[in-house]
């Protein structure tokens, strides 16, 4: 039996996957280390990233070839507005921070990189290429979660961001973009399946970053 698409793309970015596991941001999550300081920043610009993220997924739902992927696009862009929303207002208050100032909050310079690459990926690629793209952020954070889950941490707050994403809910969730990555990579030509390919690694990559970028507490220059 043949590999799945998705295990393709999954070893083209392995190297980057571990790199991740091994970034200071997630060892501190889970030995306690991290500053508080760290993780505020880190969510305020998560609750930027989702917003622009969402915009993704319904920009990937308008390039559906059929109406299953029209539909799970659309309801996982929904979702992200009220179930993310929800987490982060949750998380946010437990640092001390007014939610409704997040919105206002300025885009360090990964977060604005990061949503610009997506949102000109997904609206002005195909579907499969935003299908590629979009999926990083689901698959990586669900195996990132499982991973800390199972070494647990001793900060509630980061207990609470780690049962998120590590639960099986939300796996349900990322195996069902995963389907639907596997549904067309038979009507994919090799030179389509790599550009789909380049943009799993690039945004993979980005999410490397984005951890690096809460680590740094990330700010535009004078």
């Amino acid at each position: 039996m043949s590999d799945r698409f998705t295990d393709e793309l999954w070893r083209g970015s392995a190297d980057i996957y571990g790199a991740i596991l091994a970034h200071p941001f997630l060892v501190g999550l889970t030995d306690g280390s991290l500053p508080q300081d760290a993780f505020t920043f880190y969510v305020v610009q998560d609750v930027l990233y989702l917003r622009a993220y969402a915009q993704a997924l319904a920009a990937v739902a308008s390039r559906a070839s059929d109406s299953a992927g029209t539909e799970m696009f659309a309801r996982h862009a929904a979702e992200i507005v009220t179930v993310e929303r929800s987490l982060h207002d949750s998380l946010l208050a437990d640092l001390g921070i007014d939610p409704a100032s997040a919105e206002q909050a300025e885009e360090a310079p990964t977060t604005l990189a990061y949503n610009s690459y997506l949102l000109a990926t997904t609206r002005g690629g195909s579907y499969a290429e935003g299908a590629g793209a979009v999926l990083p952020c689901y698959w990586i954070y669900w195996e990132v979660g499982k991973e800390l889950l199972r070494r647990g941490s001793s900060d509630p707050r980061y207990q609470k961001w780690i049962a998120t994403y590590g639960g099986e809910e939300y796996g349900d969730t990322v195996r069902e973009v995963m389907a639907a990555t596997d549904r067309l990579a038979p009507g994919l030509t090799q030179p389509e399946r790599a550009v789909v390919h380049r943009h799993f690694r690039t945004t993979s990559r980005y999410e490397w970053m984005f951890w690096d970028m809460g680590w740094r507490q990330e700010s535009w220059p004078l």
